[in-house]
């Protein structure tokens, strides 16, 4: 039996656009249980894709930024570092304020509906992706995970 793109695929691909909060993408993810959506604008062209490292690298460059922005004293007058254990107000606001287009990564991987499996294999391996867009003419038709794969196996 040939496998192809349009087998495999999810119809039902949940997406963000690039103006969503990186907190409601958080969300999103936890509630979905997924890690990683494409993202599209209101007329639904393909901008790119947010994935679950996206959004912890964005948390760690604002991390990063806020500890370099400032100086934090304890009562005693010793300096404490914040990182994850503080609860800096700055970074929280600063963090609020982030949105999918400043974490998302533009580059799509995608294959057509008619791909076989040995290509959208080589496709993730060779892309180093977990997710890969089924697209026919710019339009998004579906959505293949590692998982998709691994079902297969089982």
């Amino acid at each position: 039996m040939t496998i192809t793109a349009r087998d495999l695929m999810q119809e039902q691909v949940i997406c963000v656009g690039p103006n969503t909060p990186l907190i409601n993408v958080y969300r999103l993810f936890v509630e979905e249980e997924i890690n990683g959506a494409p993202v599209v604008d209101e007329t639904g062209a393909l901008l790119g894709v947010i994935s679950s490292s996206d959004l912890l690298r964005t948390i760690q460059e604002e991390d990063e930024q806020v500890s370099s922005d400032a100086t934090y004293f304890q009562e005693d007058g010793r300096l404490f570092e914040l990182g994850w254990h503080g609860s800096s107000v700055e970074f929280q606001n600063r963090l609020e304020q982030r949105c999918v287009q400043d974490a998302m990564t533009p580059a799509i991987v995608s294959v057509p509906p008619s791909a076989l499996l040995p290509e959208i294999a080589k496709t993730f391996r060779a892309d180093r992706v977990h997710r890969v867009l089924v697209t026919e003419n710019d339009k998004l038709l579906g959505i293949i995970s590692t998982f998709d794969l691994v079902r297969l196996l089982e």
